[in-house]
């Protein structure tokens, strides 16, 4: 069965590993950083406001600058991660137009 036709759970259970699960849960990472970069920035946000004066004011100017370095960083790691998945795919693709046989598990 190639890896496209295989679903969550197949993939999940593939002993061979001959298809990955890091692709399909790569959006659900995202989700999940965007989520913890909005809570960093809402307690930088809550903390400068508890703080008061000028704290406060450098806390409205620095949250959505951390949040947003969180969320590139996130996106940048993760595209890296899906990168060396996607290598790994085409070369396995490729090895498989050129009849080479993968190796045993």
């Amino acid at each position: 069965m190639a890896a496209e036709e295989k679903g969550f759970f197949g993939a999940l259970f593939d002993l061979s590993f001959s298809s990955f699960v890091t692709t399909k849960l790569i959006k659900v990472l995202y989700l999940l950083i965007i989520a913890i970069a909005a809570l960093g920035a809402l307690g930088i946000l809550a903390s400068a406001a508890m703080a008061g004066g000028l704290r406060a004011l450098i806390g409205v100017v620095v949250a959505p600058i951390v949040f947003i370095l969180w969320v590139l960083g996130g996106r940048v790691w993760l595209e890296l991660i899906i990168v060396m998945f996607r290598i790994a795919e085409n070369v396995s693709k490729i090895a498989e137009q050129k009849g080479v046989a993968p190796p045993e598990s």
